[in-house]
């Protein structure tokens, strides 16, 4: 399966993540979106980060899946297209797919094409008489589905591994709506949140023993040097993963061990020794925040399933 990526989409989104970086290290505290950090090796280090013993989400979920299928699918019903938003390797929609009753089409959604296809080519592989249509966009923007779902019953919206999470309150809501508005009216979503819970295992799972995390984290500087034209010494920072407990989230940043400066688009940027670079939130949920949130988007939490430790759960929305 091959999906083709015009060079000037692939201009297009190297002019996007320069003018993201220049915006977010213009800031106080700088920033640079976490969806940047998702190029193929960002995307690699990230499944290899799913494997590790510190990082439970992955494992979780799929237990969840695994576990209560039968109850995912009896709510969900026949003839349903799944649109997953960002699909990473697929394993996932392989695992739901399975235990789904009669899926019309599968459709995952994600900005980068060469990681689109791969999960693509793994779902074909599994299930080869289910229609399997890609589509190459940024998920956190409106877009089309341009027919690719017709004929089914249902559409299911699938956005698991907690990447709602990723979002600042405001912008989950906003995705939420987005994301209802381009899905056929009376649509669903199964929806993984992560849970709060022991600081001690949070900031593990975010920065592993390994260093995985770290070198997840430092790729998006290379990717800024190699896309956008920087010159960032990726020896000149560290990762580190806090636990903000007013936020309840976890923040990642990128924190400069030297004082120097960087150049990109044609600007110097200074660091001061110790300021950091924020690169990504990750927002733990309490199940009555999350049915609020959902709520306020124009979704109504239906079910709820989660893990004898309660450390992770799926949600099934109707919009």
């Amino acid at each position: 399966m091959s999906i083709a990526f015009a060079q000037d989409a692939v201009s297009a989104q190297a002019a996007a993540l320069q003018a993201d970086a220049l915006a977010g290290l213009s800031g106080a505290q700088k920033t640079l979106p976490c969806k940047w950090l998702y190029d193929s090796e960002g995307s690699r280090l990230f499944e290899a980060i799913t494997r590790l013993p510190e990082y439970y989400p992955t494992r979780t979920e799929m237990r969840i899946l695994e576990e209560s299928g039968g109850e995912i699918a009896e709510a969900i019903g026949t003839g349903a297209a799944v649109i997953e938003f960002g699909p990473g390797d697929g394993a996932k929609a392989v695992q739901l797919l399975g235990a789904l009753e009669a899926p019309a089409a599968y459709l995952p959604v994600d900005i980068a094409p060469e990681w689109l296809e791969a999960a693509a080519a793994r779902v074909s592989a599994a299930f080869p008489a289910l229609r399997v249509r890609p589509v190459v966009a940024d998920f956190t923007l409106p877009f089309e589905l341009a027919g690719r779902a017709a004929g089914s019953r249902t559409h299911l919206g699938f956005f698991p591994g907690s990447t709602i999470g990723n979002f600042e309150p405001r912008d989950a809501v906003a995705f939420l709506r987005r994301a209802r508005a381009s899905l056929r009216p009376g649509a669903r979503m199964l929806l993984g949140a992560d849970l709060v819970k022991d600081t001690a295992v949070l900031e593990a799972a975010y920065d592993d023993a390994a260093g995985v995390t770290a070198a997840f984290d430092l790729n998006l500087l290379s990717r800024l040097n190699r896309e956008a034209g920087a010159d960032f010494d990726l020896g000149a920072f560290r990762h580190e993963a806090r636990w903000n407990p007013e936020l309840e989230r976890i923040e990642m940043h990128l924190v400069a061990q030297r004082a120097q400066s960087v150049e990109l688009g044609g600007r110097r940027f200074r660091f001061a020794a110790g300021e950091s670079i924020h690169t990504e939130s990750s927002h733990k949920y309490r199940p009555e925040r999350l049915s609020a949130l959902a709520a306020s988007a124009g979704w109504q939490p239906r079910r709820m399933w989660t893990d004898p430790e309660a450390l992770f759960s799926v949600w099934l929305l109707e919009a």
